[in-house]
C-alpha cells in the first residue's frame, strides 16, 4: 500500500498553467505505475494521464493531449501532471492514483479504468476561469 498526497492546485485563469505534485509514501513507489484522474462536479470520474513505473511510456486522455505532461520522480517518490493551456473544462479535482498490479507491472502496460488502481489521493481543486 502507498499513501498519495496531491498539492499544486488551485485558481488559474484561462491559458495559464499549474503543476500538480502527488507525494508518496510507503514501500515499493517505484513499482507502481502512476495515474492522474480528475472528477468535475456533476460529472463521473474520468482518466487524465498515466505513467509507466520507469516513466518511459505515458499515456494521456485525448482532451489533454498537447496540453498536459505527466512525470516521475521516482528517487523522490512523487509524481507530477504539468497543465498548460489550460480551459475552464479542466476545471475538477484532480487525483493521483497507485497501480499495483503485477501484472501490468511486468507487461509495462497501465490502465485507464479507476477500479484498477489500488491506492488513491485526497485530491486537489483545479479551478479554471474564463
Amino acid at each position: 500500500q502507498v499513501q498519495l498526497v496531491e498539492s499544486g492546485g488551485g485558481l488559474v485563469q484561462a491559458g495559464g498553467s499549474l503543476r500538480l505534485s502527488c507525494a508518496a509514501s510507503g514501500r515499493t513507489f517505484s513499482r507502481y505505475a502512476m495515474g492522474w484522474f480528475r472528477q468535475a462536479p456533476g460529472k463521473e470520474r474520468e482518466f487524465v494521464s498515466a505513467i509507466r513505473w520507469t516513466g518511459s511510456s505515458t499515456y494521456y486522455a485525448d482532451s489533454v493531449k498537447g496540453r498536459f505532461t505527466i512525470s516521475r520522480d521516482n528517487a523522490k517518490n512523487t509524481v507530477y501532471l504539468q497543465m498548460n493551456s489550460l480551459k475552464p473544462e479542466d476545471t475538477a479535482v484532480y487525483y493521483c492514483a497507485a497501480d499495483s498490479n503485477l501484472v501490468r507491472y511486468r507487461s509495462g502496460t497501465y490502465s485507464t479504468a479507476d477500479y484498477e488502481y489500488d491506492d488513491w489521493g485526497q485530491g486537489t481543486q483545479v479551478t479554471v476561469s474564463s
